[in-house]
């Protein structure tokens, strides 16, 4: 059996992951991946968790891509998924890397469209979950604080 070779870089659902790292905090650094999710695909795979993603074969790499393209069918539970009824055809997914980005870009041009609180807020820039705004979050130069002079003793 030849020795498994190791990679510094290992490309995994179009993100390039640190070959040092293990295998669960490897795959939560791809963007919609978190630490529950790459422990569940480990789970589902058989893979040693603490194996580092470096010494992963194109097998392992592969299967791993095949699981993030569609986790219900490795029987990974729902509650897992990062979009849950969708909103445009009501069904569970993942979604993962740029599909995440633009999905997410989209749900607030579609709130702001509507004008919904949350649009409004997030048109406005301002805060859009319930933080307080009276001395958090302000942006420009900082208006109404003079510096004293250092008094001569």
């Amino acid at each position: 059996m030849p020795e498994a070779v190791f990679k510094h870089i290992v490309r995994i659902a179009g993100t390039d992951i640190d070959g040092n790292l293990t295998l669960v905090y490897g795959l939560s650094k791809i963007k919609g991946v978190g630490y529950q999710l790459a422990a569940a695909i480990s789970r589902v795979l058989n893979l040693d968790r603490d194996l580092r993603i470096g010494y992963l074969s194109e097998s392992d790499v592969r299967n791993i891509e095949n699981v993030l393209s569609n986790p219900l069918s490795y029987g990974i539970p729902s509650w897992l998924l990062n979009r849950r009824r969708d909103y445009s055809d009501g069904r569970d997914k993942h979604l993962i890397g740029s599909d995440l980005i633009y999905v997410v870009r989209e749900d607030i041009e579609r709130e702001k469209r509507i004008k919904s609180w949350r649009g409004i807020r997030h048109a406005l820039g301002l805060k859009v979950r319930g933080q307080r705004t009276h001395t958090t979050g302000r942006l420009g130069p900082t208006v109404g604080v003079t510096k004293r002079a250092p008094q001569q003793g």
